[in-house]
């Protein structure tokens, strides 16, 4: 039986400004807009409506305009009318309920109750104008103790170090939940920077190869596109155990965006689903993992470093120490608000923990240790903007991932339609037509500008606190101050309240 849902937005259009050029028909991917022969008129099925504002902003009359739909439900504090639509869309479908990007409850986002120290007169600000101001950041295993020659020369024997010339790198996202341009874009703008982008777990496009050197391949549960070439085609190699947005499952290509190039790269069927298994089948302890570590290691040659990215939860700590005994020479732990192309709702919106929490907990740990030096550690989901960048340093980060904001760089509303194979920004999707929409000339330079901006912005706040150099930051929670939480809240990040 049709389960009949009302329309969550509504399309205003301005008949008196409307020419009818059909602008909004040809630049709608999920088919809201129509022409009307018969009446000779564009109109508009309301019920398809996403709002990705697509049309709003290509309509060269300005005639559109798109709100929510005031009508949809009545008001109810405990059956939202979110609940109501997913009750409905189950109760007609049986299935699963999939949606795109990362948790968007309204829970407390800490980086919004941390404050930053700054310095005044005994210990005096600078003006990164004027002075030297260093963000490169090494990845990698260090030693315990640095020894040198009677030259002064280094000595100690160091494992396979990555360099940043920025602490921030492009997170991973897979050719097929993202299209190639995108992909394009993150390398062309990592190796313009300095930085590193991330295959994620969809293969190595050939024609991508070229950028090896700024590119992290990783190795997930289905192990799709991985071999000897891959492996050895980038800069790092990353052992996906799990990701923010969707702890504790697997990855999940739907069929539809399941391409003939797609299916090349990641070595499957065309049009099939892509279902990353849950766990990895060989690996069911920490020795376990070990063994994979040192395997992909030999298969290098012992010139990568490897990383292993969990998803942030309560025993993240412990994960994290026992990651870094078994060989891994980076952590990445992903928060809830780390984004996705495909996700159950139910898992997104109730599993996990925030990043800010994991990250302090873990680091934390591997000082208590004494095993800190022996990996570091990036933090990933939910980094908005250069302030997040600091305090995520600040917290124990030896740098960042970025990945829905390198999305909006390029373009994307957020509208959270990504596993739907339509993006009408060219973005999650593998549509030949649509996949035009992103020019990786104009997206690499605005993805390079964001970085770029970033980028001065950190040195402006580490000039204000007295800093000239991220590695100083690192760790060092003296920087960050609390405000509107608890005394639980302040233990577990490491932090004093404000006034203190």
């Amino acid at each position: 039986m049709k389960t009949y849902l009302p329309a969550k937005y509504q399309v205003l259009r301005d008949k008196e400004k409307c020419i009818h050029c059909k602008v909004c028909v040809s630049q709608c991917s999920f088919d809201t807009h129509y022409f009307d022969e018969e009446d000779g008129v564009v109109r508009s099925t309301d019920i398809n409506c996403i709002d990705c504002q697509r049309c709003v902003l290509f309509c060269p009359t300005t005639a559109l305009n798109i709100v929510e739909n005031p009508l949809a439900y009545r008001q109810n504090g405990n059956w939202k009318a979110e609940i109501i639509d997913d009750i409905n869309k189950q109760a007609e479908s049986g299935g699963v309920i999939l949606t795109g990007m990362g948790n968007d409850k309204n829970h407390k986002i800490y980086w919004d109750h941390m404050l930053l120290n700054a310095s005044q007169v005994t210990n005096p600000s600078i003006d990164p104008l004027r002075e030297p101001m260093e963000l490169t950041t090494f990845l990698g295993s260090k030693p315990n103790n640095l020894e040198f020659n009677e030259k002064g020369e280094l000595i100690s024997q160091m494992g396979p170090q990555i360099r940043l010339e920025v602490p921030m790198m492009f997170a991973a996202m897979s050719y097929g939940a993202i299209s190639a341009n995108c992909q394009e874009s993150m390398a062309r703008a990592a190796t313009k920077m300095g930085t590193l982008w991330n295959t994620g777990e969809g293969g190595f496009n050939v024609n991508l190869r070229q950028y090896g050197p700024n590119t992290i391949v990783q190795v997930a549960s289905g192990r799709y596109g991985v071999d000897l070439d891959y492996l050895n085609a980038g800069a790092l190699v990353e052992i996906k155990i799990g990701q923010g947005a969707k702890p504790g499952i697997g990855g999940h290509l739907p069929g539809r965006k399941n391409s003939a190039d797609v299916s090349r790269t990641r070595m499957i069927p065309q049009g099939t689903d892509a279902i990353s298994p849950a766990p990895h089948h060989d690996i069911y302890s920490i020795e376990d993992l070990s063994q994979l570590i040192f395997a992909l290691k030999e298969a290098t040659n012992f010139t990568k470093p490897v990383s292993v990215k969990i998803a942030a939860v309560h025993n993240a700590p412990a994960i994290a120490s026992g990651m870094v005994r078994a060989g891994a020479d980076i952590v990445v732990i992903d928060g809830f608000r780390g984004s996705t192309g495909a996700a159950p709702k139910i898992i997104r919106d109730n599993v996990g923990i925030p990043i800010e929490m994991a990250l302090a907990s873990a680091d934390a740990r591997l000082r208590a240790e004494g095993i800190r030096n022996q990996a570091s550690i990036v933090a990933s989901g939910g980094i908005r903007n250069a302030g997040d960048v600091v305090k995520a340093i600040a917290l124990g980060a030896d740098a960042v991932n970025l990945g829905t904001a390198a999305l909006v760089a390029m373009g994307c509303h957020v509208c959270q339609q990504c596993h739907t194979g339509k993006c009408a920004w060219g973005i999650c999707t593998n549509d030949p037509v649509l996949v035009k929409r992103i020019n990786p000339d104009i997206c690499s330079e605005r993805l390079s500008n964001m970085l770029r901006g970033w980028s001065i912005e950190i040195k402006d706040i580490l000039g204000g606190l007295g800093v000239n150099a991220i590695e100083s930051l690192r760790g060092n929670r003296l920087h960050l101050r609390a405000i509107d939480l608890s005394e639980q809240e302040c233990k577990i990040l490491g932090i004093n309240m404000v006034g203190e």
